[in-house]
């Protein structure tokens, strides 16, 4: 701010750090909320004696949903769920752990040390990868499994017809919420125990499996189908509404990644006179709209400024 730099950006872990591992309103979790407040409070403070007035924007990509995670709750842990409905005879590689250590780079001294380790592990995770004909990851409590021997997405009948019982071992786990899978027939399918979603013609069969997920989860769950490496089975646990819970397939008592509770709930805060539209900001894409249309009107009028000045 000092040096009159045009944009400057800061991202603060702790908070997101301290819930993963001890609960969105551990005592800990609030003493590093307080301890962002303050450092705002000292940015705020410091615009005054900076060469330029700036802008504050402050926002959150997501929240974040306590629950017992599935391990916890089930006994197994979701990677070994799924081995067990498979093939003995099929390779699978899991990575359950979507909460990398952020700050391993930050002790020099054992840089080149964390770096080759690093890339051991990289070199190690590529040839398991290769070598797995099934492929499960996961990030809080969504999980996505690939079937990585077949070089397209499987289709909801070719997962049936080549694995006969897994689609309906997962739907039926007392811990998983729904399921989307793509039909040959019926197009994008969210699947739960007692109903079936079919988001192409926007019918429901049975119960809404859907219920209870948000006003956006269609949208969310179409665009997510829509990209290019979506899974052949994408996972989201359950959601207990009355105690706002889910159940994280990674080992994390505060998760984000899939849907349902306070983890579908993002925020920004703005200057009151940026042109923000009314309607509900649905996606990260439609964020960056808001703040690069906003960002390019403070430069032209802080240009129209200038130039009315010199022309004075």
């Amino acid at each position: 701010m000092v040096g009159d730099i045009d944009v400057a950006y800061s991202t603060y872990l702790g908070y997101d750090e301290i819930a993963h591992h001890s609960g969105v309103r551990d005592e800990d979790a609030w003493f590093a909320l307080k301890g962002m407040v303050r450092q705002i409070r000292r940015l705020l403070n410091g615009n005054r004696y900076s060469p330029r007035e700036y802008q504050f924007v402050i926002q959150s990509d997501h929240g974040q949903t306590n629950g017992a995670t599935f391990k916890q709750r089930y006994g197994q842990s979701f990677e070994d769920f799924i081995k067990s409905l498979l093939p003995h005879d099929i390779n699978m590689y899991a990575e359950m752990s979507s909460n990398e250590d952020h700050f391993a780079e930050v002790y020099v001294p054992f840089s080149d040390k964390i770096k080759y380790f690093k890339n051991r592990r990289k070199e190690y995770k590529e040839k398991k990868l290769l070598e797995s004909e099934v492929v499960v990851l996961a990030s809080g409590n969504l999980a996505m499994i690939y079937l990585t021997r077949w070089g397209h997405r499987l289709t909801y009948e070719e997962i049936n017809e080549m694995f006969p019982d897994m689609i309906d071992e997962i739907v039926n786990n007392e811990y998983v919420g729904f399921i989307l899978v793509r039909s040959s027939q019926r197009g994008d399918m969210a699947i739960g125990k007692n109903g079936t979603y079919c988001l192409d013609n926007d019918e429901i069969e049975g119960e809404n499996p859907l219920e209870g997920f948000g006003d956006n989860i269609v949208h969310h769950l179409k665009r997510n189908s829509s990209f290019k490496y979506t899974p052949d089975i994408l996972v989201n646990s359950f959601y207990d509404v009355e105690n706002d819970e889910v159940c994280a397939f990674e080992e994390l008592v505060g998760s984000h990644g899939g849907v349902g509770g306070s983890q579908s709930e993002p925020f920004i805060l703005y200057p009151s006179d940026w042109n923000v539209p009314d309607e509900e900001i649905i996606g990260a894409e439609n964020i960056y709209k808001v703040l690069k249309t906003n960002l390019a009107n403070i430069k032209e009028t802080a240009k129209t400024d200038r130039d009315s000045k010199a022309s004075k």
